[in-house]
């Protein structure tokens, strides 16, 4: 019975070298795969790249653990999620249609003054959050801001100059389509 647990805790050598071999190898692998693909395969998260991510930590876990793993097969997986990602930035760079279907688009949460509740909803953002990135970008008062938009990848941006039209935040493409209609609703309702 004490034979049992022992072993739970150190099983012999080979396994510990075979860890530190592979963990080794393997984690230089990953940097240098990560570092030739360029900046785009970690930038800033949206849900298809902490997928991916996931996705390496995942793997580079199996060629560590996994005795059933060989260090080319756990290279080769990282190699493929490299690629993988590679050709996911390409489509997406090249064809709007295939961005769209993958990437969200910037969305209004708050307008000239007005927070826009319906957006606000949608994107699970509560009026708490939009007050502290204003707060963050050193607005005392929501009079201050233009506008707040939640970016693809979950980060709110507080725009405090040119962001005066609709049509203005639509050339930088964010998402105003729909976006007043609440806010319109709520402004008819306060008047009567």
């Amino acid at each position: 019975m004490n034979d049992i647990g022992f072993k739970m805790i150190f099983d012999g050598w080979a396994p510990v070298i075979r860890t530190l071999v592979l963990g080794t190898l393997s984690y230089l692998a990953l940097v240098f795969l990560l570092r030739i693909s360029g900046k785009r395969t970690l930038s800033k998260m949206n849900a298809f790249d902490l997928v991916v991510t996931v996705a390496f930590g995942s793997t580079l876990a199996s060629i560590l653990t996994s005795s059933q793993v060989s260090l080319v097969q756990g290279v080769l997986a990282l190699g493929l999620l490299v690629l993988l990602q590679l050709v996911n930035t390409f489509l997406a760079v090249r064809y709007p249609k295939y961005q769209a279907l993958i990437k969200a688009q910037p969305t209004l949460i708050f307008f000239q003054g007005q927070f826009l509740t319906d957006a606000m909803q949608k994107q699970r953002v509560s009026r708490e959050e939009v007050l502290a990135a204003m707060r963050q970008h050193g607005a005392a008062e929501p009079s201050e801001v233009d506008a707040v938009v939640i970016e693809t990848e979950g980060s709110l941006s507080v725009l405090t100059k040119n962001a005066s039209s609709l049509d203005a935040l639509d050339r930088v493409g964010v998402s105003t389509s729909g976006s007043l209609g609440r806010r319109k609703d709520a402004a008819e309702s306060s008047s009567r």
